[in-house]
């Protein structure tokens, strides 16, 4: 019998090793698995690679990881958003290494990850400082850069609903990464508000498919 639930947020976490890259769903804190987050950093896990649409915010989800000096790297999109006090002094400090990515890239290279591709030419940030080491070309006249997969060793994302097998329902644009980072990673563990019997889910809602997920957790609360 498939059945991908875990009773905590530690079991759901369990066997995340130091160095691990994880992929963190959420746009703010729309979507984010905050419990999943702080569940890894009760783990001790260290050297941590964080990707993520930005760097979290206050002292809680990714900050909090940042704060305990669990993170090594992060690659985001937006490193400073509001009340984004700590990437900025860890940064300053040399405790952490920022790779900035354009959101339509950041997407992009996981995507590729999880449908096997091997990387894709975009004119994004072409003859910018931001391709510094990365091969170009000129394609129909048009500068271009070769963006190469992203992939996770570990994805942790959020939905509203899941039924035991992992199918995923979202609720609007907490949808956002979840449905992309589960494709790009090894092991994909998410929190939902509550899981409901098989055959409940109506198939045209579902976002991402149970084949993608591995471990899911209800821990209630907004979705």
């Amino acid at each position: 019998m498939i059945d991908k639930r875990v009773a905590t947020v530690e079991e759901a976490v369990a066997g995340i090793r130091d160095g691990a890259t994880i992929l963190i769903g959420g746009f703010g804190d729309t979507g984010t698995p905050f419990e999943l987050i702080h569940a890894v950093l009760d783990t001790g896990a260290r050297d941590l690679t964080i990707v993520s649409n930005n760097a979290g915010n206050g002292y809680v989800g990714i900050a909090a990881l940042l704060e305990a000096d669990r993170v090594r790297r992060v690659v985001c999109s937006y490193p400073r958003s509001s009340d984004c006090v700590v990437i900025d002094r860890k940064f300053r400090e040399g405790k952490v290494e920022i790779e900035l990515v354009p959101q339509g890239t950041l997407v992009e290279r996981m995507r590729c990850a999880g449908a096997g591709l091997y990387g894709f030419y975009t004119r994004t940030a072409a003859g910018t400082p931001l391709v510094d080491g990365k091969e170009e070309r000129i394609i129909d006249g048009v500068e271009c850069v070769l963006e190469k997969p992203l992939r996770g060793d570990v994805a942790l994302i959020k939905a509203t609903c899941a039924d035991r097998w992992g199918n995923l329902v979202y609720s609007k644009t907490a949808r956002n990464f979840g449905p992309i980072m589960a494709t790009a990673a090894d092991l994909t563990v998410v929190q939902v508000s509550r899981v409901v019997g098989l055959g409940e889910l109506d198939p045209e809602l579902i976002g991402t498919p149970g084949i993608f997920v591995d471990r899911i957790v209800e821990v209630g609360g907004a979705s």
